[in-house]
């Protein structure tokens, strides 16, 4: 083997690969903005789960109670209600995750020698939140049932009790969880994926060139480009809630006219954030790679894996700038909890105006572009 032909090449290699700055960019970036982002954002231990008080007993003992709730820092006391209903209503909404519920009987039971008990219901449709929140909550409860016991009352029986019930998704069900989300996450990746590599296929090909050219204007060519990849969107949509029911079991609780309705605002920032990345990308190899840098980051710090309630303050504002982060709310919020376009305003307000300001940057980049 000659050592210098060798070399020859290997110098040749490199330079091709620096004088291409966006590959440069995207392989080095990648491993280490996801590296920061998922080192501080993956978190199983969720903390604060917010949560409301529904307190008939109104008494120091459940006072006390609620104070081991709060000094646990697994729960943090948003609300306090005067009605159950008041309490379904919030979890509905997903304003709060649990609610502990004390009986007016409590503090009668507890100096007549009974057992008295609490109630706390938590959304399980996150049966890994549901299920770290459950074991934390009935740990507290044997913590206040023994310092009654070290009080010196003379109880027949364990004083205190929490009895916990899991709303949604009863079974505590993994696949209720993750089927539904993964509705989200695979219409990001193909709608996004397929649009950036679109654009730049015809870039790459020369016929885009041959349609500037042609009648159809920019306005005509933008859209006939988009279109497609909203009726695959549906169409995965449609194939996903098949299998869903039929493959795992998952009921389908609300009404998916919603689902349907709401998933067009998703559409619009997939489909943006694929126009904004054909805008860059020279080839498909390229338009790939950085899909795959937008799409990363939106599945780990969404709240598809691992929630966002258990991510550290510096990372989680970014979860609420992510689109996905609010359509998996939708989808299991339809899906598990039969909400409705009341239950989520808030999404979709957040999700028209992403769709909007990201779709609307996308269109005038690609104006720009092919001007």
């Amino acid at each position: 083997m000659n050592f210098a032909r060798f070399w020859a090449v290997i110098r040749k290699e490199y330079r091709q690969f620096f004088r291409d700055r966006v590959t440069v960019a995207v392989i080095f970036a990648i491993p280490a903005v996801q590296l920061c982002l998922f080192g501080y954002a993956i978190n199983f231990e969720v903390k604060h789960l917010p949560t409301a008080v529904l307190d008939y007993a109104n008494c120091a003992e459940s006072r006390a109670v609620v104070q081991d709730f709060v000094n646990s820092q697994y729960f943090d006391v948003r609300r306090y209600v005067s009605s159950y209903r008041e309490l379904t209503a919030l979890i509905d909404k997903g304003v709060v995750k649990a609610g502990i519920v004390f009986p007016p009987d409590m503090k009668r039971r507890l100096k007549a020698g009974k057992a008295a008990t609490a109630g706390v219901v938590f959304d399980a449709s996150d049966p890994m939140t549901a299920g770290s929140a459950i074991s934390s909550a009935q740990a507290i409860g044997m913590y206040r049932a023994i310092e009654l016991l070290g009080g010196g009352r003379r109880l027949r029986e364990m004083p205190f009790e929490i009895r916990t019930r899991a709303w949604y998704n009863p079974q505590m069900l993994s696949a209720n969880f993750m089927v539904p989300g993964l509705i989200g996450v695979i219409m990001q990746l193909v709608t996004m994926m397929l649009t950036a590599m679109a654009i730049v296929r015809e870039r790459e090909r020369g016929t885009l060139e041959q349609l500037l050219v042609s009648p159809v204007n920019r306005g005509e060519l933008i859209l006939g480009k988009l279109i497609p990849y909203v009726v695959l969107g549906y169409a995965d949509i449609t194939l996903a809630l098949l299998i869903a029911r039929y493959v795992f079991g998952v009921t389908i609780a609300g009404n998916l006219f919603a689902l349907y309705v709401l998933a067009f605002l998703f559409l619009a920032s997939t489909l943006g954030f694929g126009l904004l990345i054909s805008t860059v990308a020279k080839t498909q190899q390229q338009a790939m790679q950085m899909s795959f840098f937008v799409f990363l980051p939106s599945i780990m710090l969404s709240g598809f894996f691992f929630p966002v309630a258990a991510m550290p303050d510096v990372i989680r504002p970014i979860s609420y700038l992510i689109p996905l982060t609010y359509f998996l709310e939708i989808c299991r919020g339809v899906i598990l909890k039969a909400q409705s376009f009341e239950h989520l305003l808030r999404q979709t307000a957040v999700l028209a105006a992403m769709g909007a300001a990201i779709l609307g940057l996308a269109v005038a980049r690609m104006r720009k572009r092919l001007s």
